[in-house]
C-alpha cells in the first residue's frame, strides 16, 4: 500500500489502526508531521476515553516540531 494511501486511510479511522495516541507516535512509518495529522484526525472523531492521551500527544509533537531560538540566552 502506498504510504500516501495508507495515510488518508489512518486518518479516517485512527482507532482501527492505533490502540493508543503513543502508538502513533512510536509509528516510524511517518514524520512528525504526518504522526500530527493523524493525532489530529483522531482528536477530531470525538473519543472521551482517549482524548487526555491525544491531546498530550499532540502537544509533545508540537513542541518537537517548535524551532527554539537559543541565540537570546
Amino acid at each position: 500500500m502506498a504510504k500516501k494511501k495508507l495515510l488518508g486511510d489512518i486518518k479516517a479511522n485512527p482507532g482501527r489502526y492505533y490502540r493508543l495516541a503513543g502508538d502513533v507516535v512510536r509509528d516510524r512509518r511517518f514524520d512528525d508531521g504526518e504522526r500530527l495529522e493523524i493525532l489530529k484526525a483522531w482528536a477530531s472523531v470525538g473519543e472521551p476515553a482517549r482524548a487526555d492521551q491525544i491531546a498530550e500527544a499532540i502537544g509533545d509533537i508540537e513542541r518537537r516540531l517548535t524551532p527554539r531560538n537559543y541565540a537570546a540566552e
